[in-house]
């Protein structure tokens, strides 16, 4: 007996062998259903003192190789980086009463693939990553939005803004990902894929 058909799996989760795929089925399922941002996620890192770190980040791209971020290089979540190169991700769709959770390493995705989305967000977009020092402390508000015209006067066409050094993209390449789906009475469902070995294996969890 195959492994996926030894399992007794809920017919939401499929019969995929391999988690990308699913996850891409459950993505376009949110779509449908979360009224906003079906695909923010919470982003947990460490720092070199392996103090915990999380936050609300938007997937901006999906491959063979994984999940992908964009963010200031010089942010605290890319500082955690830099110095432990794992992280974890969580995406909840309420609606759905659906959950993922991804863990893995991340590595920065190359200039290339940096350059190809910065130039395709809104200009304003692109004129606030320049803008914005990243959780830096400001004195005011004022500030910001001074530096916001500062830089639309600088870079009038829109064409020929270019990306800043300091912003990029991270993609994390899972290890595991787990799929939960709710149920009455706490009796959740939970299917977890480990990679071992260039493979994926598949196991079934307690809620």
């Amino acid at each position: 007996m195959n492994e996926k058909n030894s399992l007794n799996l809920n017919s939401c989760f499929g019969d995929e062998e391999n988690p990308i795929e699913l996850f891409k089925i459950w993505m376009s399922e949110a779509e449908k259903k979360e009224i906003n941002d079906p695909n923010a996620l919470s982003l947990a890192t460490s720092n070199k003192n392996n103090e915990p770190s999380v936050r609300m980040v938007l997937l901006k791209g999906l491959s063979k190789k994984g999940f992908v971020f964009y963010t200031n290089l010089n942010s605290p979540k890319s500082n955690d980086l830099i110095n432990n190169p794992k992280a974890a991700m969580c995406f909840h769709w309420k609606s759905l009463q659906r959950q993922i959770r991804i863990t893995g390493n991340v590595n920065r995705v190359s200039d290339e693939e940096a350059d190809v989305y910065f130039n395709s967000r809104p200009y304003e977009s692109r004129i606030g990553a320049w803008a914005s020092d990243q959780s830096k402390v400001m004195k005011e508000r004022k500030e910001f939005l001074e530096k916001i015209e500062k830089f639309k006067n600088k870079y009038k066409n829109e064409k020929e803004l270019p990306r800043p050094k300091n912003w990029s993209g991270w993609c994390l390449s899972p290890s595991a990902i787990e799929f939960w789906l709710g149920d009455q009475f706490r009796i959740h469902e939970r299917l977890k894929y480990n990679k071992v070995l260039n493979n994926w294996k598949k196991e079934i969890l307690y809620p």
